[in-house]
């Protein structure tokens, strides 16, 4: 392996530790491992009041939805990066908007999915979802890692590992979160089919522009 190629190093093993914890997480469930929550009874009408670890538990899951959020608008700078001389004004401006914010939003998205980690941690140790939660924190921590030594490390294949390891994300948040997971990226495919509803609308009207930046 080349001396420039060796950055891919920490990705790769963040990569692989995180496919261990995904492979535990299997192999737990496969035998009966984790939490396992009683049902309720049939016929009956209500719930039970909830205690305090459930109301804050579900604060903590919504700020692990929230950054969900955030980090597939951040992913969709990806998309948009290509779109900076759209003949859709209003791409161009929205690809220009997620550029100046894609760093903010990583590192939102690091912050809440760091405190829903945590909490769950705590509180929720022996619960199966805590290894796909570390598989997916792992690979954003790498991510978050490259993202910010883009811009300190001179190599051609920093900007690669950092769309690589975000595209690994997608599966494992997938696993993780499941329909809060799913909602994010049908979002992100809605968003790539009002671009090119825009840029067909636009570019019917007049030729793309190439000398804006």
């Amino acid at each position: 392996m080349s001396r420039n190629k060796k950055v891919w190093i920490p990705a790769m093993i963040a990569a692989a530790i995180a496919a261990l914890l995904v492979v535990y997480y299997y192999w737990t469930s496969a035998h009966g491992g984790g939490e396992v929550r009683p049902r309720p009874l049939a016929g009956e009408g209500h719930r039970p009041p909830e205690d305090g670890n459930e109301r804050y538990g579900g604060y903590f899951t919504t700020l692990g939805t929230i950054a969900l959020y955030f980090g597939a608008a951040g992913f969709s700078w990806f998309w948009f990066k290509k779109k900076l001389r759209s003949p859709s004004r209003l791409v161009r401006q929205a690809g220009k908007l997620l550029h100046s914010m894609h760093e903010l939003m990583g590192w939102i998205t690091l912050i809440l999915i760091s405190a829903h980690g945590i909490y769950f941690l705590i509180t929720k140790l022996h619960d199966d979802k805590i290894f796909t939660g570390l598989a997916g924190f792992a690979i954003l921590l790498t991510l978050a890692g490259y993202g910010y030594f883009i811009k300190k490390v001179r190599n051609k294949w920093m900007r690669a590992v950092h769309r690589s390891l975000g595209m690994v994300w997608v599966p494992v948040l997938l696993l993780h979160a499941g329909g809060s997971a799913i909602m994010a990226v049908i979002a992100c495919l809605a968003v790539w089919g009002l671009i090119w509803v825009f840029e067909r609308s636009s570019g019917q009207a007049r030729p793309p522009i190439t000398g804006e930046r």
